[in-house]
């Protein structure tokens, strides 16, 4: 895994479209965990993983209607399960360019046991208005719950399982001291994506494009936090200007 980048957070919150502006612009390969989830659930299901073969068995208002603490719960466990799965398959990848990956799959605390180091993993998290404003737009939705016979309570389950994946996971980025961003979607892909780069030291010249100065970080009238140099959580220093959303740098969160 040594030329590989490691985007992990919670479901909606521009992961892909980050890691698609990065691998066209750096000429990355792309592997998307997501595509691949069915498979490693089956397999999972298939060596008798205990939450792999439990969800497999359920149908979708046994899934959607259960309360969100324990489907967060569940799927922080069912990511566990599959991680040797995803692992394997990354293995098998070869980019001259090198590799660049992403899902929610990707859990802060399983790549501290592996040792990486926190250059090559950051964390994408959505506001919950953002997160939940995009589900509302995304066609597959009405799909997942088709049979729910509550899709509203449903929703608001997935929706709150979702929120309590996102605040865990910049927990974890804190513990673990890795980069994690907060977006609400106040700011431009494309820049947000511009210091993912900057964060994994892709080299090209993206900054020239005016999305980033030469440190790798958004010019200072754009930060509102400001990270220490030694600490995991630097002190904060309130922005006055448009809001944004919020990233972090070595464990410390700052606003996009």
């Amino acid at each position: 895994m040594k030329n590989t980048y490691f985007i992990g957070g919670s479901p909606c919150s521009g992961k892909s479209t980050a890691a698609e502006i990065l691998s066209r612009e750096y000429g990355l390969f792309y592997f998307k965990v997501d595509d691949f989830l069915e498979k490693y659930m089956e397999l999972g299901a298939q060596d008798g993983l205990p939450l792999c073969k439990k969800i497999a068995g359920m149908s979708a208002e046994q899934i959607w209607m259960r309360e969100a603490q324990l489907q967060c719960r569940e799927e922080f466990g069912i990511y566990e399960e599959i991680f040797d799965y995803i692992l394997a398959d990354l293995d098998q990848l070869n980019s001259a360019n090198g590799i660049l990956t992403e899902g929610a799959a990707y859990v802060p605390r399983l790549f501290k046991r592996l040792g990486l180091p926190g250059g090559r993993y950051i964390a994408v998290t959505p506001t919950p208005e953002f997160q939940i404003d995009h589900y509302r737009q995304r066609a597959f939705v009405p799909y997942v719950l088709a049979d729910c016979p509550d899709k509203e309570q449903a929703f608001r389950n997935w929706m709150d399982r979702d929120i309590l994946f996102a605040q865990e996971v910049r927990r974890q980025c804190r513990e673990e001291g890795y980069s994690v961003i907060i977006n609400d979607g106040s700011i431009p892909m494309a820049e947000m994506a511009g210091s993912i780069a900057a964060h994994f030291g892709l080299r090209t010249c993206i900054h020239n494009r005016g999305m980033l100065d030469g440190r790798g970080f958004f010019p200072s009238d754009k930060e509102i936090f400001r990270s220490n140099p030694v600490g995991l959580q630097g002190k904060a220093t309130q922005y006055g200007g448009k809001k944004t959303g919020q990233t972090a740098f070595n464990g410390c969160e700052y606003m996009f």
